[in-house]
């Protein structure tokens, strides 16, 4: 919500600066984001003198000029008609900003150089003649800027209102704040009409077939007017607020919304069948035109406006083509309605149209205050555009508006607030902003009544708060609590979390936190088999995009897409991963939330060096990756498997490994499906890694060993085994962990072979086994039969060969 000092200043004096006003307002609530003095864009636009002026050789209708900025004598080309010698006019310079948008630079003009722009009134939107250059008075000084040679001052306070606040999306709201804090007066502006009789009934009607949605229409009418362009104060105040003049009639109505907060619609009179005013429900699949040109397709919740004949206008969003006004209008009729906020919002969400109007109606509008904006629109149209006011006024009220006392104990406030505020204190603050307030036989409460603006106020606490913020919340002290804090240790689910992101992180990866709503066909685009119960989703009874239809069942997704977007920004290498719940439908009334670990790699391996060749990163990648968090969690008996083709879902087959914590699968770790990389536009291969946070949670334990250093050096043995293709070289290590003997300390795989001369079918095993004594350094001949027994019984488990 935009507003200007100076148009504030016309309802209640302003006694503070801008600054200071801006923050009285954020203290109470109407928190101000920017402050513009919108004449900021006089300052490079000088007072200049036109030192001579001569025929342009070129153009009978031109002169070139010389001018006096301050700075210098520049030439200028003109053709304005009142051009003369000695004159003194605004000049603006390179660089300047006008207010139609047009940035000014230096330019040649049938041959002759330009370097600076004369104007006119119009030019600066400084008033409406565009036939001349705006002459300056003499005593202006040659090279001062306009904006402080005419004095010329106006901030504009732009507030980022919550959306309880309806009434202060208008300049009276706004007025009526600003007053409370000054302690001064508010001026309402003058809306009565003498009605000297009740004609309108004659000539307009209005049927309201939907109570529900509309609880209230008034309307208006005029005669013989004329639409023309408004005068100059009207457009001034429009531009103001960053609103574009259109005509006198169209620009009351945005100045009455302004004003009072109350949109209004202007319908030509004799373009609506039958002079009359039906509002009901649109029929399923009707079809409307819109002001701007669109085609709509409406459905049977959407309110509408109509004739006797046909819609006219989306109730409170926009109005159609069909009963616009045009230049040869002479009647008209002003729509000033109270409809379901409901309603409207899910109208314009919808419709994709966001208004002005919907946005006011969405929060709340006045449901006592459509007379007094009609009225005063009528007055004003009448001044602006001629004609004569229709007498009587039609005012549909179906569902009248009753006031709703409130009890407000004193003492409860005071406890909620934490600080002592008096009854009278209270009663001259809610009275400052137009509450009703009466004293009750018990002392220590009040009978409060809000007024109608403030839709939003209908319980004791929405008074607290009212108090609280105009008795200011900077002076409610600062307490702490009474009860000292003890130590408490931190939930062993936090503490997996904490260092698993610690892990992640330091290996490379970056945290990244990704909608909790996915899109309906993500578990499709995975490829999730019919009886997977990630399959059923949790639907979001309100959605805000197609997008975010129902709540994740797996984080795969929101990394991918993650990916995607890096990608459109050619960011071709990425290791990210997030940890988060997973919602997953059940029997009870709330689905299993689990907390699942998700990581993602693609492009390099590592970063692009001048000492190294740039390489991608591959399966043995990611899976070092989830090796090496496991490890620093001390996860040993977590064991990695190969994932059976009929399971690779959304990884690719050959290219997928399942973890195991015994039988129970803990995670997964694979390339991305190509199918599912095509799905998500992904250009280039994907590794991905998904863990049950709550799988690994139950393996941890708390206890802590120590091992002594060893005394005695160890001895290393390798062995080559030949066996079969598909034999797991993990399935060969865990057969040699099993036959463990008192010497052996561990087992390691260290390179695997296949292809001439191993025979096709089979591939190569190298194996070191470290052997360590407690007591003594070992020789060959203490471990020589271990190790002869050891290679003997894995190569009868698993029907190999010793190479040669």
């Amino acid at each position: 919500m935009k507003v200007s000092l100076s148009w504030l200043s016309e309802y209640t004096p302003i006694k503070m600066d801008a600054a200071e006003l801006a923050e009285a307002l954020t203290l109470v609530g109407l928190a101000v984001d920017t402050v513009v003095d919108r004449f900021r864009y006089l300052d490079t636009v000088m007072v200049g003198r036109v030192v001579c002026v001569e025929a342009h050789p070129a153009a009978d209708k031109l002169t070139v000029c010389r001018v006096d900025t301050g700075r210098g004598v520049v030439p200028v080309v003109c053709g304005a008609p009142n051009l003369e010698a000695g004159m003194l006019a605004p000049v603006a310079l390179p660089g300047s900003l006008l207010p139609n948008g047009t940035t000014l630079e230096v330019g040649v003009i049938r041959g002759q150089r330009s370097e600076a722009m004369l104007c006119s009134a119009a030019d600066l939107a400084l008033g409406t003649d565009a036939s001349g250059i705006m002459r300056l008075k003499t005593a202006t000084t040659v090279g001062t800027p306009l904006n402080t040679a005419l004095s010329l001052s106006d901030p504009v306070l732009e507030i980022d209102l919550t959306p309880n606040r309806a009434d202060c999306l208008s300049i009276l709201g706004v007025a009526r704040e600003a007053a409370a804090i000054q302690k001064t007066r508010l001026r309402y502006p003058a809306d009565g009409i003498p009605d000297a009789d009740e004609r309108i009934h004659r000539i307009a009607a209005v049927a309201i077939e939907a109570p529900g949605l509309c609880p209230r229409y008034a309307a208006r009418a005029l005669e013989n007017i004329a639409v023309k362009p408004s005068p100059f104060w009207l457009q001034d105040r429009l531009l103001s607020v960053g609103l574009r003049p259109i005509n006198n009639i169209v620009d009351v109505t945005n100045f009455v919304m302004l004003e009072f907060g109350q949109p209004l619609h202007a319908f030509d009179l004799d373009r609506l069948a039958g002079n009359r005013i039906v509002v009901r429900t649109a029929a399923p699949g009707e079809a409307f035109v819109t002001l701007d040109g669109k085609d709509r397709t409406l459905d049977a919740e959407m309110l509408m406006i109509c004739d006797g004949e046909k819609p006219v206008a989306v109730a409170g969003v926009m109005g159609g083509l069909n009963s616009e006004i045009e230049a040869g209008t002479t009647r008209v009729l002003i729509e000033s309605a109270c409809f379901s906020p409901v309603s409207v919002r899910k109208t314009s969400k919808k419709l994709g149209l966001s208004t002005d109007a919907s946005r006011r109606f969405e929060r709340g509008v006045d449901p006592q205050g459509t007379v007094r904006a009609a009225t005063r629109a009528a007055a004003l149209m009448a001044e602006v555009a001629g004609g004569a006011i229709v007498g009587g006024i039609i005012d549909a009220h179906p569902r009248p508006w009753s006031a709703t006392p409130v009890r407000l104990s004193v003492s409860r406030t005071q406890r909620l607030l934490g600080t002592p505020v008096s009854k009278k204190k209270i009663s001259r603050l809610l009275t400052a902003i137009d509450f009703a307030v009466e004293n009750t036989p018990q002392r220590d409460a009040l009978m409060v009544t809000p007024p109608s603006f403030r839709v939003d106020v209908s319980r004791p606490e929405d008074l607290v708060e009212e108090v609280a913020r105009l008795s200011g919340f900077d002076t409610i002290p600062t307490t702490y609590p009474a009860v000292p804090a003890g130590e408490r240790h931190q939930a062993p689910r936090l503490a997996l979390r904490q260092r698993i992101k610690s892990v992640l992180t330091g290996f490379g990866f970056t945290e990244v936190i990704t909608y909790s709503f996915v899109h309906t066909l993500a578990a499709e685009r995975l490829r999730l088999p019919a009886d997977d119960p990630r399959r059923r989703t949790v639907a979001v009874l309100n959605p805000l995009t197609e997008d975010q239809a129902v709540m994740r069942s797996s984080l795969i997704p929101g990394l991918l897409e993650t990916m995607r977007f890096n990608l459109a920004q050619q960011v071709r290498s990425l290791k990210i991963f997030e940890t988060g719940k997973v919602f997953i439908p059940s029997h009870a009334e709330l689905p299993e939330e689990p907390e699942i670990i998700a990581g993602l790699w693609t492009g390099a391996r590592a970063a692009l060096s001048w000492h190294g060749k740039e390489t991608s990163c591959d399966f043995y990648d990611i899976k070092g990756a989830v090796e090496g968090l496991l490890g620093a969690l001390k996860l040993e008996t977590v064991r990695f498997t190969r994932m059976p083709v009929e399971d690779c879902r959304y990884t690719r087959p050959g290219h997928s490994a399942r973890l195991l914590a015994g039988d129970r699968p803990v995670g997964i770790v694979g390339e991305l499906h190509p199918q599912v990389c095509d799905a998500f536009d992904l250009k280039q291969p994907v590794f991905v890694f998904e863990l049950d946070a709550d799988g690994l949670q139950a393996l941890l334990s708390e206890t802590k060993y120590r091992l002594r250093i060893p005394r005695f050096p160890a001895l290393v043995r390798d062995i080559t085994l030949i066996l079969d293709q598909d034999q797991e070289a993990r399935e060969v290590l865990d057969a040699a962990e099993r036959i463990r003997s008192d010497l052996l300390e561990r087992a390691d795989l260290f390179d695997v072979f296949s292809g001439d001369p191993i025979p096709a079918g089979k591939k190569s095993l190298s194996l070191r086994f470290t052997y360590r004594s407690p007591e003594k350094t070992l020789g060959d001949e203490d471990i020589h039969d271990q190790h002869q027994s050891l290679t003997e019984r894995l190569m009868a488990a698993f029907n190999a060969t010793l190479p040669g």
